[in-house]
C-alpha cells in the first residue's frame, strides 16, 4: 500500500510538471490578417515577410519553448473581408490573430473577437496589434483580449509636437491626412496639442482624402502652396505618403513635413534625395538602432532586398513568448492574463504591457530625413538616404491618459 501510495504521488508530480511546461515544443500558430495586394499591397507582403522572419528567430530561442508559424490571410484593406479571413483562420484552429494595417479593420476584428470568445468558452482567441494606431482601441472600444504593440496616434502626436514646439520656424500648418479613424485623430489631435504647446502656430489648411484611392496628390500641394504654410503634418502611410512626397517635389513643394510614416515601403524612393532636413518621422524604432535590432534588419534586407520597418513585430513575439512561460500554457486566456502589466526590455529600451488599457509604453524617437553617414549608415531602399535620429523621447514624455474600462472575464 505504501508503495502504491508512493506511485500515485509521483506519477501525480509527474502530471503536473508535465502540464506546467506543456508549452515547450509547442507549435503557436498566428493568422496575420493584413493587405496582400492592391496599392497597400507592398507594405502588407513587407509585413507579411517580417512576421515570417521573426516567426523562425523567436521559434529558434524564446523563454515558453514553443515553436511560431504564420499564415498569412488577404484582407485587401477590407473589414467585411477580414471577418472572413477571421473564420478561415478559426476553421484552422487558430488561437492567435494579427493584424495592423488599417484601424476600420482592427475595429471590426476587436468586435468579432470578443463575440466570439463569449459564445465560444474554451476557444478564446488573442489579437496581437501591431501598427493599426486609432487610440479608441484602447479607450472607448478596449478589449481584453486585444494587445497593442505600436504607440498610438495620440503617443506619437504627444512626442511630435512637443519636438515642433522648440522649432521657431514651424509657423503655418497644413494638415492632410486619410479619411477613415486614424488620419482623423492625428487632424483632432495635432491641432488639441498645438494649441496647447504652441498656440501661435496657425492651423492654415485640412483636408481629407480617401484611403488608397488617390493616385495624384499635385491638387493637394497645389493648395498647400497657397495656403501659405511652411509645414505640414499627416499621417498618411503607404501609397498615400509615397505619391504625396513624390507630387510635393515636383511641385516644388519646400516646407517641412512631420510623418509617422516616412520608412515604410515606397516612401524612401519617392523621397530619393529630395526633402533633406525637412521630412520627419516620430516612431518607436529608425534604422540605426544598432545591437539585435541592427543585425536583424541587416539580414532581413539581405534575404529579401527590402527593408525591416515594423519592430513592434518581435516586440509581439517578445511579449507573447515571455508571457507564455510565465503562464506554462499556450491557452490564450493564462497568455492574455500573463500580458496584463509585463515588463521586459525591447529592442528600443524599457517597455511595459500596461495593464488598464493592454496598450504599450516605450520610447519614441524623432528622425530627420539626412544623408547617409558613418554614424547612420543604413540607406532604406539604396536611396543613398536614412532617418537619422535627433531627439529620444522616454516612455513617460509620449504616454497619454486612457478612458478604458476594462472588463475582464
Amino acid at each position: 500500500m505504501h508503495f502504491a501510495l508512493k506511485t500515485v504521488a509521483a506519477a501525480g508530480i509527474a502530471l503536473t510538471m508535465a502540464s506546467a511546461f506543456a508549452q515547450k515544443g509547442e507549435t503557436v500558430k498566428i493568422a496575420l490578417i493584413d493587405p496582400q495586394t492592391g496599392l497597400m499591397g507592398p507594405v502588407g507582403l513587407n509585413q507579411l515577410r517580417s512576421w515570417q522572419f521573426f516567426a523562425e528567430k523567436f521559434s529558434q530561442s524564446n523563454p515558453a519553448g514553443v515553436k511560431f508559424e504564420v499564415v498569412g490571410f488577404d484582407n485587401k484593406l477590407s473589414p467585411a473581408e477580414s471577418l472572413n479571413n477571421f473564420k478561415a483562420a478559426l476553421d484552422q484552429g487558430v488561437r492567435y490573430i494579427a493584424q495592423g494595417n488599417g484601424s476600420s479593420v482592427a475595429g471590426a476584428l476587436v468586435d468579432a473577437v470578443n463575440k466570439h470568445n463569449e459564445r465560444n468558452p474554451g476557444k478564446e482567441v488573442v489579437f496581437l496589434n501591431y501598427a493599426a494606431v486609432d487610440p479608441d482601441l484602447t479607450n472607448s472600444k478596449c478589449s481584453y483580449w486585444h494587445f497593442r504593440f505600436d504607440a498610438d496616434t495620440s503617443m506619437k502626436m504627444e512626442a511630435m509636437t512637443t519636438f515642433m514646439k522648440d522649432q521657431p520656424d514651424v509657423k503655418k500648418v497644413y494638415l492632410l491626412n486619410q479619411n477613415y479613424s486614424h488620419g482623423q485623430q492625428v487632424a483632432k489631435f495635432a491641432k488639441e496639442n498645438l494649441a496647447r504647446k504652441r498656440p501661435d502656430i496657425q492651423i492654415v489648411g485640412e483636408d481629407l482624402h480617401p484611403l488608397a484611392q488617390v493616385r495624384d496628390f499635385a491638387p493637394y500641394i497645389a493648395k498647400i502652396k497657397a495656403s501659405g504654410a511652411d509645414t505640414v503634418i499627416t499621417g498618411n502611410w503607404g501609397s498615400d505618403l509615397a505619391l504625396m512626397v513624390k507630387a510635393a517635389n515636383e511641385g516644388g513643394y519646400n516646407g517641412k513635413f512631420f510623418t509617422y510614416y516616412t520608412g515604410v515601403t515606397g516612401t524612401p524612393s519617392a523621397l530619393g534625395t529630395g526633402g533633406e532636413g525637412r521630412v520627419y518621422q516620430v516612431s518607436y524604432q529608425h534604422y540605426n538602432m544598432g545591437g539585435q535590432m541592427g543585425q536583424w534588419t541587416a539580414e532581413f534586407q539581405k534575404r529579401y532586398k527590402d527593408d525591416m520597418y515594423t519592430g513592434a513585430i518581435p516586440l509581439a513575439y517578445q511579449a507573447v513568448s515571455e508571457a507564455m512561460a510565465k503562464a506554462k500554457s499556450t491557452d490564450p486566456v493564462k497568455v492574455a492574463a500573463a500580458m496584463e502589466g509585463l515588463k521586459f526590455k525591447g529592442f528600443n529600451g524599457e517597455v511595459e504591457v500596461r495593464k488598464l488599457d493592454h496598450q504599450l509604453q516605450q520610447p519614441l524617437f524623432m528622425t530627420v530625413w539626412s544623408k547617409t553617414d558613418a554614424k547612420n549608415p543604413y540607406s532604406p531602399e539604396n536611396t543613398g538616404m536614412t532617418l537619422k535620429p535627433v531627439k529620444e523621447f522616454p516612455s513617460f514624455i509620449a504616454s497619454t491618459p486612457t478612458s478604458c474600462q476594462m472588463k475582464r472575464p
